[in-house]
């Protein structure tokens, strides 16, 4: 009996400890506005305001001595594992009947650099990264933020709390997800179809290989009857290979922008 009235009164203290921290942050902190905006953002007011904070810190903006505690990289690694996890689950429950590899594909064109980059975009996470960052922005980063900010939402709300925002917040307000079912991506394949229809040969070269924020790069280029036609650069050579695919698709006039 005592050790279930402990349990009850340490949890209601955890909650009016949350409480009172909302509180400060909503109507009393100095970063109140950004309080007031990210529970417009998140549907909720953070009670480690600190946290979100560095979410959108990228490590370019970070000073060397101090770059794994000020960057959002680590957010970044955390929120990346659990949104593969809440669509994949998601999309286990939504397509009962659906096998492994449909449901992988719909992951893929879900969790892929390019849509999180979008979906950033339009919950306009560019106006907070421009206000946390002294460099300039690339599209990657809005991609990487919002991945940070799962992981920042994981910490304060728990993997269901995490769930529910991105299932009704993200994956239902920013994505149309029958649309999704027919959008082919895989633009490498349509390119190769396309040039054996036409009697064409594609091939692919890499350029380079270099460091770019201490990871690997790697450049390639798509070539048509030994003819360069396009180039990309990417952190993996596969999609590499797919935006240089993507690129030459919409110079030979087979897509067009519009339909990105």
């Amino acid at each position: 009996m005592h050790c279930g009235y402990s349990l009850i009164t340490s949890g209601f203290n955890a909650w009016l400890l949350k409480f009172i921290f909302k509180f400060y942050n909503y109507y009393i902190s100095p970063d109140r506005d950004l309080a007031k905006r990210l529970r417009r953002l998140l549907g909720f007011i953070p009670s480690n305001l600190n946290l979100f904070k560095l979410a959108f810190y990228h490590k370019s903006t970070s000073t060397e001595k101090l770059y794994a505690i000020q960057s959002n990289e680590r957010l970044e690694y955390l929120g990346d594992a659990v949104l593969g996890t809440i669509v994949a689950e998601y999309l286990f429950k939504k397509y009962p009947n659906s096998d492994e590899g449909f449901l992988t594909k719909m992951r893929s064109k879900i969790v892929k650099r390019k849509s999180l980059n979008k979906i950033a975009d339009k919950m306009g996470l560019d106006m907070l990264l421009s206000e946390f960052n002294n460099t300039r922005l690339s599209r990657s980063m809005l991609g990487n933020a919002l991945e940070a900010l799962v992981g920042a939402v994981y910490l304060e709300r728990g993997y269901h709390g995490t769930k529910r925002y991105v299932v009704n917040r993200i994956l239902r307000g920013y994505l149309d997800i029958h649309e999704l079912e027919t959008f082919d991506d895989n633009y490498k394949s349509q390119l190769l179809e396309w040039c054996q229809k036409n009697g064409q040969i594609v091939t692919y070269k890499m350029l380079a290989k270099y460091k770019f924020e201490k990871r690997d790069r790697f450049k390639v280029a798509v070539m048509i009857d030994g003819k360069k036609l396009a180039t990309a650069d990417d952190f993996n050579k596969k999609s590499a290979e797919q935006t240089a695919s993507e690129k030459a698709m919409q110079i030979l006039g087979i897509l067009t922008e519009e339909e990105d």
